[in-house]
């Protein structure tokens, strides 16, 4: 019988390897070799995903006319006030003409970037056709752009499609893990914290050289990079790690500037700013903020409980502190940034106080070149005829897929869209401003429609398992330390 030999060369890779996979675990994907940057500007997406279902009718609230008797019938002690110290944040057009709408109270600097011109609000969006309540079967359909028949995510099909990746650094997922979204590429780098991205296994004195390294010290971090000459899986995902540590260690990251918004999610965009300010390749970005599942003690604005307006000032805060920063480094008009959330609330509110899962929901879409201060889409109004119709939901006017599919092809110059989205006839609803909205592939023209079986069908045995995986990953690193030491 055929013993395989391993040399003490591919020990050495393997142990290395296993090391680098305990020390920084998910936080770490692999992204690929460096290549040059292509000329000139380039644009990025950024996708922050509200996970846990926001409350779009808190969010943007009907102010006037028959929606607003209808609203305030149906949440007596939750609906945000019309008028007052309190009150929605009145949306005018640019023309000063009301639009019968308002933000929560919460959302200044949201509501400052809608005067300016810098952001659009689509009404109603969602998946058609689905009565799913689902946090993990909607977010999983959503990432995966409906693609049934596939376990790759819609911003990976992008990437494969974009022929301005290029760059050391082309996807960045702000947080711990990378989403469903980027499932079936390897390009994106997960990270959290530029400071805490670092290979840290190990003694301290061991682990680079340092100004007090005893002369001749070589670190782990400086020997790691010359075992990965090979062609193995091993070989080439090792030589992935190294270049993404490598790539971050060089730039430039810095502390979050006074005056910046001090919660997670600002931090966050602040490491996406300043990634695209470097001109490392950046095109797609990622992150998410949770906490939106307010089925109890959701709040409203002013007195007592405060719960929503929190979780609105934080988002909204966030985010006007990003796209000031694009403003301030001229990148602006190279940035879109969307906002959505996996499905809205019921239009009644519920006996605890709070509000239970919904349909649609209110897309954002933010940037310099967004036509903004704008509705877009078809509000379908709340009469009692309709959201009974639609199950005590408001119901989905907008395939959320239109307003990503025209971010695509606007700005990222995306042609082959119906290989981002299967089954998806291209429809512009006009979005970006200055740039010709038509693919340059033929689109499929099947439905957009997707019944309940389908989306269910989405989740195989094979996602159930790998979920299952990753979160468990975490503890299985700890085991395999532990019987390391």
């Amino acid at each position: 019988m055929h013993m395989p030999r391993i040399t003490r060369r591919q020990f050495l890779k393997g142990c290395s390897a296993a090391a680098a996979t305990a020390a920084i675990g998910p936080k770490l994907l692999f992204g690929p070799e460096a290549r040059a940057q292509s000329a000139g500007a380039f644009d990025v997406v950024v996708m922050l995903f509200l996970r846990g279902g926001m409350d779009g009718l808190n969010f943007v609230v009907p102010i006037a006319g028959d929606d607003r008797t209808h609203y305030e019938t149906a949440r007596p002690s939750l609906s945000v006030a019309a008028s007052g110290a309190y009150g929605a944040l009145p949306l005018t057009l640019s023309s000063g003409a009301a639009t019968g709408f308002g933000l929560h109270p919460s959302a200044t600097g949201l509501r400052d970037l809608w005067q300016a011109g810098r952001l659009a609000i689509v009404h109603a969006a969602g998946i058609l056709n689905s009565t799913s309540r689902s946090h993990f079967d909607a977010q999983m359909a959503i990432e995966r752009g409906l693609a049934t028949g596939t376990t790759s995510g819609w911003l990976a099909r992008a990437m494969e499609r974009d022929t301005g990746v290029a760059g050391v650094m082309p996807a960045l997922s702000a947080g711990y893990n990378a989403p469903t979204s980027f499932a079936g590429t390897s390009a994106p780098i997960a990270m959290d914290n530029p400071v805490d991205f670092t290979l840290n296994h190990g003694a301290w004195a061991w682990q680079a050289t340092r100004a007090d390294s005893p002369a001749g010290h070589v670190g782990l971090n400086e020997t790691l990079n010359k075992l990965w000459t090979g062609d193995t899986g091993l070989e080439a995902s090792g030589a992935r790690t190294d270049n993404a540590l490598r790539v971050i260690a060089r730039q430039t990251y810095a502390p979050v500037p006074a005056g910046w918004p001090t919660t997670t999610i600002a931090r966050q965009l602040w490491v996406i700013a300043q990634s695209i300010r470097f001109g490392i390749g950046l095109r797609y970005a990622t992150v998410d903020l949770g906490g939106w599942d307010t089925h109890d003690g959701q709040g409203t604005a002013g007195s007592g409980y405060h719960y929503y307006q929190n979780k609105i000032a934080e988002l909204s805060q966030a985010l006007a502190a990003f796209q000031a920063e694009l403003e301030a480094g001229g990148l602006a008009g190279r940035v879109t940034t969307i906002v959505q959330s996996e499905f809205g609330r019921r239009v009644k509110q519920n006996s605890a106080g709070g509000t239970d899962h919904g349909s649609a929901n209110p897309m954002l879409v933010m940037g310099g070149n967004v036509a903004g201060r704008r509705f877009y889409g078809s509000w379908p109004g709340l009469a009692p005829a309709t959201v009974t119709a639609a199950n005590g939901d408001v119901p989905v006017t907008t395939d959320y897929r239109r307003v990503l599919s025209e971010i695509l092809v606007a700005r990222m110059g995306i042609g082959d869209i119906a290989g981002v989205f299967p089954q998806m006839p291209y429809s512009p609803l006009g979005l970006m401003k200055g740039v010709a909205a038509s693919p340059s592939a033929p689109m499929a023209a099947s439905s957009s429609a997707m019944s309940e079986d389908e989306l269910l069908s989405m989740q195989s045995a094979e996602d159930i398992a790998m979920e299952h995986t990753l979160r468990a990953r975490g503890s299985l690193r700890e085991q395999i330390l532990r019987r390391n030491l």
